[in-house]
């Protein structure tokens, strides 16, 4: 008996540390549930198989899939998927678009307001012709509004003169030119019976006869032509008055309109398109005025080649051949083409042959002597961009437009060159800058 109060002794204090240690871990019990997340109620459903399977029922994230379900590889971003070149294709694709339909608004706008813009284009190249004889003028002494009304009014003058020889030239020979070209008619006729092409007389009354009716079915359009080509003189001197004022003004006060059209340029652009614009007017006075000279050469030595060859009308063939050079290319033939087929329809097989190796001689010393020496290289055109800017000017706006193409290629070649170069410089000038401010503030800092 006197042991029992010690075992019981023992006893309460086992149970006493028992219940201590299970307070502990009751404590660290409720402090886990505290810091761990919420529970994510999960929608158990069954498959057909009767196989359980989880589903997010839209509080949570989907618990993963078990180890016997197949990967799924994650889907790739849209942009990353679409392989780099059709993306910098679609990039250059919409800009392209945006650029066509640009051009294709201005040419709509170009189009409505021709006779307009076609006389400024004129006056422009007018300008350029007798620019310098202004400035030539005013260096000997004369007032600007003085050299530039002797100026205007002396190069109008000698353009209508020229004119006038012209249409007095045709007016007088035409009569002797038509006799000869039915004498020269006949002589071919005889000449293709006479050749080895077997050509037989009942075939070229078949093809006479044709020409006829051809001409007597087209009487009706040949004569509402006519009567349109009224409306044509009209629309000729409005567009020849525009000219003349337009080139008064450019002559008198063209520094002061382009004071002004560099005031509708944004300003971050102003000062490349302000060194671009002389450039460039530089390179038209130089085609205008090489042009000239090129064509002033071409007329006067084909022109004595054919007067020595006596073919017929060799001055208003001379004055065609100088107009017709400020087509570039297509001009020189057809006009040499015109010079061969008077000569052949008049004197002959032999005289046309003549005639053609005079064309083709001056030609070739214009093309390979001339244009290099006098135009120079800072208007020099490739000569498959001069037949294609040709073609394409006068398929949108007819002679006017081939002669147009081909100063505005020249231009347009300049003002792009030198805006690339004016922004190479500006991008080494910024290079420059950025490099030498860390290097003024590290010797500013440094004792």
């Amino acid at each position: 008996m006197s042991r029992l109060p010690g075992w019981l002794s023992r006893l309460g204090t086992g149970v006493a540390r028992a219940g201590e240690r299970l307070e502990e871990r009751r404590a660290r019990a409720e402090d886990a549930e505290d810091s761990a997340p919420e529970p994510v109620a999960v929608k158990v459903s069954k498959s057909a198989d009767g196989d359980e399977v989880s589903a997010d029922n839209g509080n949570g994230t989907v618990p993963a899939p078990p180890a016997y379900a197949p990967a799924i590889a994650p889907r790739p971003d849209p942009v990353a998927a679409v392989p780099w070149s059709v993306r910098v294709a679609a990039e250059a694709g919409w800009r392209f678009l945006v650029l066509a339909g640009t051009l294709w608004v201005l040419m709509r706008v170009i189009s409505s307001v021709q006779l307009v813009v076609f006389a400024f284009v004129a006056a422009l190249l007018i300008t350029a012709l007798l620019q310098p004889t202004v400035a030539r003028l005013m260096r000997l002494g004369l007032p600007r509004g003085l050299a530039t009304a002797v100026t205007f009014i002396a190069g109008f003058v000698i353009m209508g003169l020229v004119g006038w020889f012209v249409v007095w030239q045709v007016m007088e020979n035409l009569d002797d030119l038509s006799n000869q070209v039915q004498r020269g008619i006949d002589e071919l006729q005889k000449w293709l019976l006479d050749s080895p092409f077997h050509v037989t007389g009942d075939e070229i009354k078949d093809i006479s006869k044709s020409l006829r009716d051809a001409v007597g079915t087209n009487t009706e359009e040949i004569t509402s032509a006519g009567l349109a080509g009224v409306t044509v003189m009209v629309e000729i001197l409005t567009g020849i008055l525009l000219a003349m004022f337009s080139t008064l003004f450019l002559l008198y006060d063209g520094k002061r309109i382009w004071r002004w059209t560099l005031k509708l340029v944004p300003a971050a652009a102003r000062p490349g398109v302000a060194g671009a614009g002389p450039r460039a007017w530089r390179t038209l006075t130089a085609y205008v005025r090489g042009t000239v000279i090129v064509a002033l050469i071409d007329a006067i030595f084909i022109g004595i080649g054919i007067y020595f060859l006596d073919v017929p009308m060799a001055v208003p063939l001379a004055v065609f051949i100088f107009l017709f050079a400020f087509i570039p290319l297509v001009g020189a033939v057809v006009s040499g083409a015109l010079a061969v087929v008077v000569a052949l329809v008049t004197q002959g097989v032999f005289t046309a042959l003549m005639a053609l190796l005079v064309v083709l001689a001056v030609q070739q010393i214009e093309g390979h002597v001339l244009q290099p020496f006098i135009l120079g290289r800072a208007v020099r055109v490739h000569p498959l961009a001069v037949v294609l800017s040709v073609a394409a000017g006068g398929l949108v706006a007819g002679i006017g437009g081939a002669v147009v193409a081909v100063p505005l290629v020249a231009v347009t070649n300049t003002v792009v060159g030198y805006l690339r170069t004016h922004a190479q410089e500006n991008a080494l000038q910024q290079a420059a800058a950025a490099t030498q401010e860390p290097a003024a503030r590290t010797a500013e800092d440094s004792p």
